[in-house]
């Protein structure tokens, strides 16, 4: 699995529980990361006051190598061009 410099997975999506936005997006990115020999990780964003007051109307938010990629819905092409660079 491809990870960055940092030793940090490339894509990380950030979610919570009982998010039926965050399992779609979940099962776009596993698929991806899968397809690409990626890895990715999840963080709950109800875990820490200052991501849920950050990202509480977004989630699902992925981010790419660091950088906000989608919020919402994951596209899957985009997704797989930005895994591609």
């Amino acid at each position: 699995m491809t990870e960055q410099a940092s030793g940090q997975p490339r894509v990380r999506l950030f979610s919570r529980d009982g998010c039926h936005l965050c399992d779609e997006a979940r099962a776009v990115i596993a698929r991806v990361c899968a397809d690409l020999g990626e890895s990715f990780d999840e963080v709950d964003i109800d875990g820490d006051p200052v991501l849920r007051e950050k990202f509480t109307d977004e989630v699902p938010v992925t981010f790419v190598d660091g950088s906000q990629h989608d919020f919402w819905r994951v596209d899957e092409t985009r997704l797989r061009r930005a895994l591609a660079r």
